[in-house]
């Protein structure tokens, strides 16, 4: 193959369905016809001397010649599309974007607030649809479209997306909002209240377990199993919300990340105490898709979600979560 006979058209279709991961959602993207992608994949396959892409069921699968080569071709479209289209000319005070966002409730009630006032003060026309995050892996509602963007605790995700296998080749990014850690959270006139939380005491309690997909078994359970113990869960739910009226309310007891206690609105009514064993921290992650990595919009819309953690709501949160410390 010559370089100079290479059709660098091929090269954005290419781009296209490594982006996509999907043929017919390339074709929508460019404005082409399936068949007409099919085509031109062809045709660089040719060019190229590899198959690039194969189908799968849920899509195509990119080989390692297709691995090796996306990174650059990337950073090249990147880097001329932001020398033809720059971004002078777009006003966010005018934009009329709808974001699809998918948080769990009691992110949500901390995040929100200061974004609607940022909207009403500088973006008065973006509309914001909020999308029940129901599990730990959002990668395929961003694949398929279905969410612009997602925020919270994904440790399986990001390890993968900071250097694990494919991580070169993943069209999803993430950026860290916050770093936090668990705590128990109890009623403030639980039976164990007043004592120092052991090993044993933890253990012997009855438990509450925040859990999406309503599985009995979550970070804590795998870290006391490392130590040879296990806890009774007796309840699983899907909202911090509701963790924190149930627990204000009976002798269950939960973990939960300190920095959503305040989004449970009785944080007068709860206790915090340490674990009595080591957890990892909590990371509260923001993921998108690459296609929108450059939209002037979501640039604006992921800037202040990054800039509202840094400031009041994290702070009096944890804050709050402390006064009701032991």
């Amino acid at each position: 193959m010559s370089f100079l006979t290479l059709d660098l058209n091929l090269l954005r279709v290419f781009d296209a369905v490594m982006t996509e991961q999907n043929l017919t959602r390339a074709a929508s993207r460019l404005a082409m016809t399936q068949p007409a992608v099919s085509n031109a994949l062809r045709r660089l396959r040719d060019a190229l001397g590899d198959e690039l892409l194969i189908r799968t069921a849920h899509g195509v699968k990119p080989t390692l010649r297709a691995e090796t080569l996306w990174p650059s071709v990337r950073r090249a479209l990147s880097e001329l599309e932001e020398a033809i289209t720059p971004e002078q000319n777009f006003d966010i005070a005018t934009a009329r974007n709808t974001f699809r966002m998918a948080m769990a409730d009691a992110t949500a009630a901390l995040w929100l607030p200061a974004l609607v006032r940022s909207i009403e003060r500088e973006a008065p026309s973006l509309t914001i649809r909020m999308v029940p995050l129901t599990t730990r892996e959002p990668r395929p509602m961003l694949l398929r479209g279905d969410i612009d963007l997602a925020v919270g605790f994904f440790p399986g995700v990001v390890a993968q997306l900071a250097g694990g296998q494919g991580a070169s080749v993943s069209p999803i990014r993430h950026e860290q909002l916050y770093s936090g850690h668990y705590v128990c959270v109890m009623r403030k006139n639980h039976p164990l209240a007043k004592d120092e939380l052991t090993l044993d005491s933890y253990c012997s309690a009855n438990h509450l377990l925040v859990s999406f997909s309503g599985r009995a078994h979550g970070l804590i359970d795998e870290t006391l199993a490392q130590l040879g113990r296990e806890r009774r869960i007796l309840l699983t739910v899907n909202q911090f919300f509701t963790a924190g009226r149930v627990v204000a309310t009976s002798d269950l007891i939960t973990v939960l990340p300190r920095h959503l206690i305040a989004s449970t609105g009785i944080t007068g009514a709860l206790i915090t105490k340490e674990l009595p064993f080591a957890t990892p921290n909590v990371h509260v992650d923001m993921l998108w898709h690459e296609r929108d990595t450059r939209s002037p919009a979501h640039k604006w819309l992921r800037s202040h979600l990054s800039g509202t953690t840094s400031e009041s709501f994290v702070k009096l949160g944890t804050a709050a979560a402390e006064k009701r410390a032991v």
